[in-house]
């Protein structure tokens, strides 16, 4: 059995590879039930914050099939204790004998299968020619994301918002030196403040925050632009508001997953601002050619990808990883 930590699930995946790999798994698909949540009640005691089990199984058939399960637990109240309240492991197995491949680190291994997610969406929904991002959000995930969608689209300059700006700031000023090095051509990064106009400047807006109140409104947007949502995973939470949702053409990782957490969709449809069908399509669909996504030549329509994590993107990472 191997063992992956953290250093070699990142060494090992390719982000260019690891988008591949995602396009053609959810082109094939695979069988992936719903993921178990297990609430665990007051772990430390009385007046202590719930924890949370999640269990995310997915499998592949056939002779060079795969068994993978990610196991997930959420203690809040972890941060007193100064400890990380995440925790992940992805166990993979022999999908015709059962016998256990390999052990990897699961927090390595969700960002960056989330990042390489949104930059599959992008190759099917952003403009080609897309030169600026913005980054909504400073946390683990956003380096991740910045990296990824600067090998998607020619991004030529980057700007980081984040309710600290301190942060935003020591975030810029690592990725100024690192990101030129990574991708080998000239790219600029800085901290703003004005997010309303850091918004309507960008060709792909970023988001991956916590927030449960919209940090993206719909009058900031203009044509041509593509809105990345990846943050506020549960129905109480959005990046979003509804004018931004009902002005743009939406799409979704798994129409299963997205449709029932996201708060930007669920929030919308339970207000009647969309409906069901405005969802035009997820990855299944765009991957399939089942749907369409940005027409080439298209400069003037509004995209929208809320992604909410998919068991079927961790199989893919952990196969290509352990191959690596």
């Amino acid at each position: 059995m191997k063992i992956l930590s953290a250093a070699d699930v990142d060494v090992a995946l390719d982000d260019l590879a690891l988008i591949d790999r995602l396009d053609e798994l959810f082109r094939a698909g695979c069988e992936m039930p719903t993921r178990h949540h297990h609430p665990i009640k007051e772990p430390l005691g009385p007046h202590s914050a719930d924890a949370m089990l999640l269990l995310m199984p997915a499998w592949t058939r056939g002779p060079s099939g795969r068994i993978g399960v990610k196991v997930v637990t959420v203690f809040p109240d972890n941060g007193k204790r100064s400890l990380p309240s995440i925790y992940g492991q992805y166990l993979l197995l022999d999908g015709t004998t059962g016998a256990t491949l390999a052990l990897l680190d699961g927090t390595m291994l969700t960002k960056r299968r989330t990042a390489c997610a949104s930059g599959l969406a992008s190759r099917y929904l952003s403009r080609t020619d897309a030169a600026r991002l913005l980054m909504i959000g400073t946390g683990a995930l956003a380096p991740e994301l910045i990296r990824v969608h600067a090998k998607v689209r020619p991004i030529r300059e980057v700007a980081i918002w984040g309710r600290t700006p301190a942060h935003a700031e020591t975030l810029a000023e690592g990725l100024a030196q690192s990101l030129p090095m990574a991708l080998g051509r000239p790219i600029t990064v800085r901290a703003i403040t004005d997010r309303r106009a850091a918004v309507a400047d960008a060709d792909i807006v970023s988001c991956a925050t916590l927030s449960k109140a919209p940090l993206v409104e719909g009058a900031w947007l203009r044509e041509g632009q593509h809105l990345d949502l990846v943050g506020a995973y549960t129905p109480q939470m959005r990046e979003s508001d509804d004018n931004a949702v009902w002005r743009a053409r939406v799409y979704v990782d798994t129409r299963a997953g997205a449709l029932k957490e996201g708060g930007d969709i669920v929030q919308p449809l339970a207000n009647g601002t969309i409906e069901d069908d405005d969802v035009i399509g997820d990855l299944f669909e765009l991957t399939r050619g089942q749907q369409t996504g940005r027409l080439p030549g298209d400069a003037t329509s509004i995209t929208l990808f809320k992604s909410v994590g998919a068991a079927l993107e961790d199989l893919a990472a952990a196969e290509l990883a352990v191959e690596a």
